[in-house]
């Protein structure tokens, strides 16, 4: 049985097309104009290309398809070229709207203009279409009633669009898109009725041909429109696809940036900014119920030497490790990571004294316990400020006030708590004052080294020095190492300071050594000095700079100093030996080396310490002591220097138990270069002794010494 379709259902037919195309066209123009215009020229260009290709494509195809319709009776025709330009007017002609509402709509009150824009150029577009088909004897569009209402048509449909849009702004997405669709539909409803009212206006019963029949007909134009509009609206579609998902990576992207920007990379915990956001609610909360807060401030004890001897990559596994345990004790938000080895934890709730001190007590035993980093486990400790708000403090001091807290808590001793004091701030101001000034000092020449004589135990002769710095400050007068050295390690100049030393002792050496005098000389190396990967090859530039013989030089380390990290000890202690200098165990006895341990070390003289000697003569534990240092030096096979002799007693006990070299008041104090070298050359000091013969050597010709 043949199908059948009555005649007069296809231009129905071709109607519903239309407007199926046209409802595609605007709601892809639409959803264009949903993107939020861009800073970006390429952006908003992208944008508005996309809006007005979808929304001219979707003008120019009721044209086309309109042209299946034949309300002439005749047969018209089209030319391709000029149907090409009949779309591209389209869609500038909405890319020129568009573009002029985004100017105009900064306040969102600019939607009826562009919305009557986009319905006058759609009802111009059409009208340029249809005067483009020549059609003869030509269009005088004689009835302007229909020619208006086309025009009203067009608007309708591009008022109720735009208002309607405007209207669920807000709305929950469901009715977001059901409104989307309507809109869209009723865009192409005023779009098709326009075109078919221009129809009526234009009187084309009226025509009698179209001269452009031979170039292409109705029929072709219809299936040209149909098929180069669904091509233009699919594209349209996949590019605002792209175009969505390049703004949700951008936006994902911009997510991921503000919250690492607000978070710390490494242990995912608040960073300062952050935290002061949450500290600053907290405080305004606070004072609207007159409550208290209690900010810890946290800071690992010798976190330094797990980064020198195991890496950073063990370093940040236990600082992970460390945050762990922080958030596991701290209501959720409350713990940050301000910097390096520091963490601030918040206490909220009206906390009292005792709370925060409860607090710091557990934070102290969590981050006591062992942690295995790269499969051993390691000890650690820390020192916990704590400032309560109000009484500490205004919100603006609150951290540093915690911060005071914290060093006084290290100063202590470490693995400790304290609470702020307002002293503590005067405290911090002198040593940072102390540490400018220590800066200049170091620039300016305010610095000296100062030299004690060691004295040979057998024959009471003078055999070389230990070099003591000495700080000649212009307003306070001297400065005692025991005050500006602790400042130096604690804020990273102690390496600038011993290099200082190291290149001083180098220069003294070299001038006594110009001068006749054959000095040996001792530095003291602290435990930040060891740290350094290139110490050993500073020491040698230092020496082969000012032309001294590495043999006489002695470095000086605690025995503490050498267990705080046994490999990197015995790694530079290595090098140092390459290099031809002396090693001395200085204050041996107070640490915890084991024998087999020093045994290994390149050394070979030990120091007691002064606390052993001090009690000689009044404690028979001291000279047990003594002996027995003294004893295992020899067995050793290493030289013994007693320091803090000052009293004859003390002198006779240590050279009764086989000391070789003795150091203290009884003999000398330190003193400047220049004296020193006065007693040796012209015998002026302050007991008779002799400087050993050894000392006094030709200068010439080896300048190495």
């Amino acid at each position: 049985m043949d199908a059948y379709i009555d005649p007069a259902l296809i231009p129905r037919l071709w109607i519903g097309w239309s407007l199926a195309l046209g409802a595609t066209a605007a709601h892809l123009c639409f959803a264009w104009l949903a993107r939020t215009p861009s800073n970006d020229l390429g952006a908003r260009l992208r944008r508005l290309l996309g809006a007005g290709i979808s929304l001219g494509t979707g003008i120019w195809s009721a044209h086309a398809i309109g042209a299946s319709i034949d309300p002439a009776g005749v047969s018209a025709g089209y030319d391709l070229g000029t149907e090409f330009a009949v779309w591209l007017l389209a869609v500038a002609a909405s890319m020129t709207v568009f573009g002029w509402s985004d100017t105009r709509s900064a306040a969102r009150q600019a939607w009826l203009p562009a919305a009557c824009s986009v319905g006058t150029a759609i009802a111009i577009v059409q009208v340029l279409g249809m005067a483009a088909s020549g059609w003869q004897p030509g269009i005088d569009w004689r009835v302007a009633g229909q020619l208006l209402l086309a025009w009203l048509c067009c608007l309708a449909g591009s008022v109720a669009a735009f208002g309607l849009l405007r209207s669920l702004r807000g709305k929950h997405s469901r009715m977001q898109m059901l409104g989307g669709l309507g809109a869209s539909v009723g865009l192409s409803a005023g779009v098709v009725a326009g075109q078919h009212l221009l129809g009526l206006a234009a009187d084309l019963p009226m025509q009698s041909a179209s001269a452009l029949v031979e170039r292409m007909s109705a029929g072709a134009l219809t299936a040209l429109g149909s098929l180069a509009s669904l091509g233009l609206l699919l594209i349209s579609h996949v590019l605002l696809g792209r175009h969505e998902r390049e703004l949700a990576a951008r936006l994902q992207a911009r997510r991921v940036l503000g919250a690492q920007s607000l978070n710390d990379p490494l242990t995912g915990l608040p960073n300062r900014s952050l935290f002061e956001g949450t500290l600053t609610q907290a405080v305004q909360q606070a004072d609207a119920g007159q409550l208290r807060l209690a900010l810890l401030f946290i800071n690992l004890d010798r976190f330094q030497p797990i980064n020198q001897s195991s890496g950073h990559h063990a370093g940040d596994q236990l600082l992970c490790e460390v945050a762990k345990r922080l958030r596991s004790l701290s209501q959720p938000h409350m713990t940050a990571r301000l910097a390096g080895d520091e963490f601030l934890v918040l206490l909220t709730g009206n906390p009292q004294p005792e709370a925060a001190s409860a607090l710091a007590a557990s934070l102290l035993d969590a981050i006591g316990r062992p942690f295995t980093v790269d499969g051993r486990d390691t000890s650690m400790s820390c020192s916990i400020g704590v400032a309560m708000y109000p009484e500490h403090g205004a919100m603006s001091t609150l951290i540093d006030h915690a911060d005071n807290a914290m060093r006084a808590a290290k100063m202590a001793g470490g693995a400790s708590h304290a609470f702020f004091e307002a002293r503590m701030v005067k405290g911090t101001r002198d040593q940072m004052d102390l540490l400018r000034d220590l800066r200049v000092a170091l620039e300016r020449g305010q610095l000296e080294l100062y030299y004690q004589p060691k004295i040979h135990a057998p024959s009471g002769e003078i055999t070389g020095a230990e070099a003591l710095i000495r700080w000649h400050h212009p307003q306070r007068g001297m400065v005692s190492p025991a005050v500006f050295i602790p400042i130096a390690e604690r804020y990273g100049l102690i390496g600038a300071l011993g290099q200082w030393v190291i290149e001083e002792a180098c220069r003294q050496t070299r001038a006594w050594r110009d001068g006749g005098l054959r000095m040996r000389v001792a530095i003291n190396l602290s435990v930040h000095q060891l740290r350094q990967a290139d110490l050993a090859d500073r020491i040698g530039a230092a020496l082969a700079r000012h032309q001294v013989n590495p043999d006489l030089l002695t470095c000086e380390l605690t025995e503490s100093s050498a267990m705080d990290d046994t490999e990197v000890t015995m790694r530079v202690l290595g090098q140092l030996a390459v290099v031809g200098v002396h090693i001395s165990i200085d204050d041996f006895g107070t640490g915890h080396s084991s024998l087999s341990y020093l045994r290994k070390l390149p050394a070979k003289e030990l120091k007691i310490d002064r606390s052993f000697v001090m009690d000689l003569e009044t404690s028979e534990d001291a000279r047990k002591i003594a002996s027995a240092v003294i004893n295992l030096a020899k067995a050793l096979d290493l030289q013994v220097v007693a320091e803090g002799v000052e009293t004859e007693a003390q002198n006779r006990i240590l050279r009764d138990f086989g000391c070789d070299q003795l150091q203290g008041y009884l003999f000398a104090r330190p003193m400047s270069a220049k004296a020193l070298a006065l007693w040796a050359m012209d015998d002026v000091g302050p007991r008779t002794m002799n400087f050993r013969e050894s000392l006094f050597k030709a200068t010439m010709p080896a300048p190495a010494g």
